[in-house]
């Protein structure tokens, strides 16, 4: 499956976006999914995933409340919005599927090519 992720881009604290990723060459709904961030000199970390059918969630505590995954199956999407955005969000973005909902990012089989999501303060 090949991962597009979009919507980022520079926001004000406080403000919001959301986040896409398309997915093709496979349903997407044989997939958990997850969203991972990277800041700059940091690790890829767990923000947000969904089970195959959109039943389940978990989120890191750092975005909890403030961040919702949602997916669309039919439209073989799956969207990160977020909100009350914090300086210390800013980031790049990844989708990434895998066969469970994984936070870890080495579980993942496949990436998006990640979107930057720039929060300033």
């Amino acid at each position: 499956v090949q991962l597009q992720a979009s919507g980022g881009g520079l926001v004000q604290a406080g403000g919001s976006l959301r986040l896409s990723c398309a997915a093709s060459g496979r349903t997407l709904s044989s997939y958990s999914m997850g969203w991972f961030r990277q800041a700059p000199g940091k690790e890829r970390t767990f923000v947000a995933t969904i089970s195959k059918t959109g039943v389940a969630t978990n989120y890191a505590d750092s975005v909890k409340g403030r961040f919702t995954i949602s997916r669309d199956n039919a439209k073989n999407t799956v969207l990160l919005q977020m909100n009350s955005l914090l300086a210390e969000d800013t980031a790049v973005y990844y989708c990434a599927a895998s066969q469970a909902s994984y936070v870890r990012p080495a579980q993942y089989n496949y990436w998006g090519q990640g979107t930057q999501v720039t929060v300033s303060s």
